[in-house]
């Protein structure tokens, strides 16, 4: 058996497929330009070449038609029929007051998601479209949603209410909701085994840093405290998205430019950040021009790593005892120039960076240990899997086991758990660059 998850964009559907049954990925992928002129697909099978087509795929229902063609094919396909898959997970934003855990869809589901789409107006309608467009594909399988906003749902009222009049919280739902939840769950349970500690004794702080990026403060196993708020654009400096800033500047910019709220929504999350610095959203766009001496590009860098410092101590502080701090996700598992920025200057914190660790670190194929040796705090780059998480709420919804996180068992908690197609991967990392065996992490 196996369980398909999707994670749709606006324009775009990434898919997994996962072997059940041997714990392994059989194929991963992406159709992109939904709704233009054409679309296309990135098609990757274990063992085989990698495939890609230009099609036509108006909607998203053409784009999950695609995707099951592709994996049911007899050349470029990794299963014989689609009678193989036993659920589909479906990673979906913003789940506001609604969804405090993953849930099997039915048609109840699917309208009260409707219902957060103002929460969430950039990724909602085209995670529904997905899940409406597979359910029609799909009638028979079991689906499931696994949001973004469940796993900060432990926060406490002074964590998630802002200082606003309180009528804002009953009437419009305005809090704190926090995002990339499954990525975070997936860190901390990993970050526990690391430590050799139990989840309900570990306390870690989570960079996730990607184009979006956000911090979690977890203590006892449990988030209480994001930098992320009502939706993503809050908290730290971005590729596109400004994160914290003064909130009259809003005004104060609409009134000089003559701007909607719409519109200066949109300069918010999508020509601010390091774009809007200096141009350039993509890491290593902004890398390669502060190297070459571009002055905007470096404060841009100089920027994003003194935000994630702040939140860092902050944290720290809320935290009281810090066992590790975790980087993951595309920048935090590549970017060694952030790391390096983030963590300078916190060494009376107890957070000590190795600096040839830190270089020597990347690596999207095994969990590193890049602190000092006599760091008080442990600082760790653990690629995240956010579709093993969404993989496992779905199988544990289909058979009927699911619970909250802090009552369910998932398989990466167990110090035996290994990542079949990663393992593969590192053997060649190693074999190119040895040296990354010195700073592996083995449980």
């Amino acid at each position: 058996m196996v369980i398909l998850t999707l994670n749709c964009g606006s324009s775009s559907a990434k898919y997994q497929v996962y072997d059940w049954d041997n714990k392994d990925v059989l194929a991963v992928g992406v159709v992109e330009r939904i709704g233009l002129e054409y679309s296309t697909v990135e098609h990757k099978v274990k063992g085989k070449d990698e495939y890609n087509e230009r099609f036509l795929s108006p909607t998203h229902k053409e784009a999950i038609e695609k995707i099951i063609s592709l994996i049911v094919d007899p050349k470029l396909g990794c299963i014989k029929s689609v009678k193989e898959i036993g659920a589909v997970g479906h990673r979906v934003l913003h789940g506001g007051e609604l969804f405090k855990k993953s849930a099997l869809v039915d048609d109840s589901v699917v309208e009260k998601l409707k219902t957060v789409i103002p929460l969430g107006p950039l990724h909602m309608p085209a995670n529904i479209m997905g899940i409406e467009a597979a359910r029609k594909v799909m009638p028979d399988v079991p689906h499931a949603i696994v949001v973004d906003t469940a796993w900060h749902q432990t926060m406490s009222p002074e964590a998630f209410m802002y200082a606003v009049p309180y009528d804002w919280y009953t009437k419009f739902n305005v809090r704190r909701y926090g995002f990339h939840g499954t990525s975070h769950l997936y860190c901390a349970k990993r970050a526990a085994v690391l430590l050799h500690k139990a989840n309900k004794d570990t306390n870690v702080i989570i960079c996730h840093i990607g184009n979006g990026a956000s911090v979690c403060a977890v203590k006892n196993g449990i988030c209480i405290d994001t930098s992320m708020g009502l939706t993503p654009l809050e908290g730290l400096v971005m590729g596109t998205r400004c994160g914290d800033m003064d909130p009259a500047i809003m005004p104060y910019m609409m009134n000089n430019l003559h701007l909607t709220a719409n519109e200066m929504d949109t300069w918010m999350n999508k020509k601010s950040g390091l774009q809007g610095i200096c141009g350039y959203s993509d890491r290593r766009d902004v890398q390669k021009a502060a190297e070459a001496g571009d002055e905007k590009a470096q404060l841009a860098v100089k920027m994003e790593c003194h935000r994630l410092r702040k939140y860092i101590g902050a944290y720290a502080a809320e935290l009281g005892r810090v066992d590790a701090i975790v980087f993951t996700a595309g920048v935090g598992e590549m970017g060694e120039h952030i790391r390096a920025g983030a963590t300078e200057g916190l060494e009376n914190f107890g957070i000590k960076l190795d600096a040839h660790k830190n270089d020597i670190c990347h690596c999207r194929n095994g969990e590193f240990q890049i602190s000092t040796d006599d760091s008080k705090v442990k600082i760790f780059v653990i690629p995240t899997d956010e579709e093993l998480v969404i993989t496992e709420d779905a199988y544990a919804l289909m058979n009927g086991n699911y619970d909250v996180h802090t009552n369910f068992h998932y398989s990466f908690e167990d110090p035996q758990y290994r990542n079949k197609g990663r393992e593969r991967g590192l053997v060649d990392n190693l074999k190119k660059h040895p040296e990354l065996a010195s700073i592996l992490v083995r449980p």
